[in-house]
């Protein structure tokens, strides 16, 4: 199959069998929580898989930022596992921190570093993050630091151009996808990606790959393995499905209208207390255990502060 290019709008509802989602980085303004939110909302599915990056402890150890739209989907997420759904959760490397609670289960949700689902026409697809066949983020760390600061400056940029075209009427387009995309090194990357992953899931001898990581949503086979990223929630808004017949769709979320903060808090019931503390704990050590910061200048009011027991703080 030809990679993924000119994706179609997903229709209002769904009903599916397996949802697949990724890089999200609740934690951050670049975020669409609200997107994200309706889309859970919408999807009617058996099994639901988070890909890693969920939330971004990397900006959460530097800055605390976590509005009520963030919590909502944690909250959704974990309604969901209440409903049923059974739902797994593979860490990434933004929100690794939680590689260490794998086996655990917070409100229904199983962490696990890596699983295998089993597509309804009897295929096998191996399910990670995919960091770690990312070769800057595991032989040079600082450098995937410094660009991780850098694709920060790129959103930062292309959210003051969109909030600008919406006032003249016209779509969301993400600078930063189009930068990537537009530098070779950038694409020799995301190729070099695709081949190194594929070459591990035809080591593991099964029929596909499911990932993410690299913010770029595509669906290919390679050199017999099927190998299928899910994109990500801050540039391009796409997941990806399982219908019952067993074949998989890349959607994209609508973009043109999106739900107020205040539609997004109170949508779904409180997540258990149960999984929330658990959670609460994980993350505000890991906060907790971030470097100094220099001396902080005279009436700054930027210090992160520590996770409260309020609706504003995060989840799973």
């Amino acid at each position: 199959m030809e990679r993924a290019q000119a994706l179609q709008p997903a229709p209002q509802s769904m009903k599916v069998r397996a949802v697949f989602v990724s890089d999200v980085h609740l934690g951050t303004r670049g975020c669409q929580a609200e997107l994200l939110l309706d889309f859970l909302r919408q999807c009617d599915c058996e099994h639901l898989y988070l890909l890693g990056d969920i939330v971004d402890g990397w900006r959460l150890r530097t800055r605390w930022y976590w509005p009520s739209s963030h919590d909502a989907v944690v909250s959704c997420v974990l309604a969901r596992a209440r409903d049923g759904v059974r739902v797994h959760y593979i860490p990434g490397n933004h929100d690794a921190f939680l590689r260490d609670s794998a086996g655990a289960i917070f409100g229904g949700v199983e962490i696990v570093g890596e699983t295998i689902h089993e597509s309804a026409d009897g295929l096998r697809y191996l399910l990670l993050h995919g960091d770690r066949f990312d070769l800057v983020a595991t032989h040079t760390p600082w450098l995937a630091r410094v660009g991780d600061v850098a694709y920060r400056v790129l959103l930062g940029a292309s959210v003051a151009l969109n909030r600008a075209r919406r006032r003249r009427g016209l779509p969301f387009w993400s600078l930063s996808a189009w930068a990537k995309l537009k530098v070779k090194e950038a694409v020799n990357f995301i190729s070099d990606y695709e081949t190194r992953i594929a070459d591990e899931a035809r080591c593991r001898g099964v029929h596909g790959v499911i990932c993410g990581h690299i913010h770029h949503a595509a669906m290919r086979d390679e050199d017999g393995v099927r190998y299928i990223n899910t994109g990500d929630w801050v540039e391009s808004c796409t997941a990806v499905v399982e219908h019952f017949d067993g074949s998989f769709e890349i959607v994209r979320w609508p973009q043109m209208t999106r739900p107020g903060r205040g539609d997004a808090a109170g949508a779904h019931p409180p997540m258990t207390r149960r999984a929330r503390m658990a959670f609460r704990r994980s993350l505000g050590e890991f906060t907790a255990a971030r470097p100094p910061r220099g001396r902080r200048r005279r009436g700054s009011r930027h210090a992160a502060p520590a996770p409260r027991e309020h609706a504003q703080e995060p989840g799973a």
